[in-house]
Parts: structure tokens; C-alpha cells; sequence
């Protein structure tokens, strides 16, 4: 099924997929999932709570999703339009509000980390963006404290570098910190995509993928 898709792209151009993108009915069943965990430290235990483990599967399975729509505009079966838009769509569904207020707080926690996701894919399929992360990451630091926004474009910028190929964010991340600021939050965050785009290195836009 994938050679004959992919030959009939090559005689053909582009071939447009049906493609299950990340939609309502998947953030909603992630957050039921979430909602019947427990976040409660067991004394005894030196275990995660079953909650920070779901929230972190919760965070793996959306930067995949997004990063998919990366892939698809990478070998060409999206225009950068229709990736924006489909960025756009899940975008729209991931930074929604929470629907209660006992998942609020911890919502907010999934939701800080993918303002750079998507900023970085949008740079990304611009085309305009620098690529020394020495100075970037310099440059997030020195900054975020009194403008969030422009350390989010200096991530932004070093995350669309990562999805072109660079390699981050290991040796900027410091395990050892305390209080890790937005922006060390989002050089995680670059760091995570890196690794999911190397899972997806022999991904298959085959008609109907969904995983």
C-alpha cells in the first residue's frame, strides 16, 4: 500500500491523503483519562503518581500528532498553507480552556510548554528563522523574565531549527535546576521534539495512518 501510494505521488504529484488528524474526540478522551487519574504522592512509593504519568503520555502523543503535519508538509503532500491551517485546527483544540475546574491547573501545565510547539512549526514552514542556538538560547535566557514574548520567538527559532535538522536542546537543559524558568521549559519542550521527530523518521503517510 505505501510503494504504490508513494509511486503514484511520484507520477502524479502530491497525493492527498485521508488523514485522522488530531481532533476534539482525542483531546477529550485524553482529558477523561486525566481526570480519573490520581495525582496523590504515595509516601510509600517512589513511583510518579499515575497522573504526571498520563500527563506526560498526554504531552508525547501531542507534539507527535503536530509534528505529523510537519512530516506530511516535509515530503511535500501538504502546501504550506494547508499545514498552517491544519496547525491552526489543533492549535485551536490543545490551547482551549479547560472544561473543568478541577483539571484547570493542570491543563495549564500541558498547555505552557506548546506555545513553542506550534510557534516553532509556523516558523518553520515560513522559512524565516536563525539557527544559532548558542545565541538563541543566550538570548531566551537573558530576556524572559522581562519580555515573554520575545523569549518565546527565541525558542520559537531554535525549535524550528530542531525540526530542520539541528541538534538540541540536551546540553542547554539543566537537570539539576531548581526553578526552571518558561523558557528552560521550552528548550524541553524543543528537546522532546527532537526526539519524536527521530520516532517518526520512518513514519508512513500511507491513507488512513492514524499512529
Amino acid at each position: 500500500m505505501a510503494k504504490k501510494a508513494s509511486k503514484q505521488a511520484v507520477e502524479g504529484g502530491p497525493l492527498k491523503l485521508f488523514y485522522i488528524f488530531y481532533n476534539q474526540e482525542r483531546w477529550d478522551n485524553w482529558l477523561k483519562t486525566l481526570s480519573e487519574s490520581s495525582f496523590e504522592v504515595d509516601p510509600k512509593s517512589d513511583e510518579i503518581p499515575e497522573g504526571f504519568r498520563v500527563l506526560d503520555s498526554f504531552s508525547v502523543d501531542i507534539t507527535l500528532e503536530v509534528l505529523k503535519i510537519i512530516k506530511l508538509y516535509q515530503n511535500k503532500r501538504f502546501s504550506k498553507e494547508e499545514a498552517l491551517d491544519k496547525l491552526g485546527q489543533v492549535e485551536l483544540i490543545v490551547m482551549s480552556s479547560s472544561p473543568t475546574k478541577d483539571l484547570e491547573e493542570i491543563i495549564e501545565i500541558l498547555q505552557l510548554p506548546k506555545l513553542v510547539l506550534f510557534a516553532s512549526c509556523r516558523k518553520y514552514c515560513e522559512g524565516t528563522f536563525e539557527k544559532d542556538i548558542k545565541a538563541l538560547v543566550k538570548k531566551g535566557r537573558d530576556i524572559i523574565e522581562m519580555d515573554m514574548e520575545q523569549a518565546l520567538d527565541a525558542a520559537a527559532q531554535i525549535g524550528a531549527s530542531v525540526i530542520g535538522g539541528a541538534s538540541c536542546c540536551g546540553k542547554y537543559v539543566k537537570d539539576d535546576l531548581e526553578q526552571p524558568t518558561l523558557f528552560d521549559e521550552w528548550l524541553i519542550e524543543c528537546e522532546r521534539m527532537n526526539e519524536s521527530l527521530s520516532s517518526l523518521n520512518n513514519f508512513d503517510e500511507s491513507a488512513g495512518d492514524e499512529d
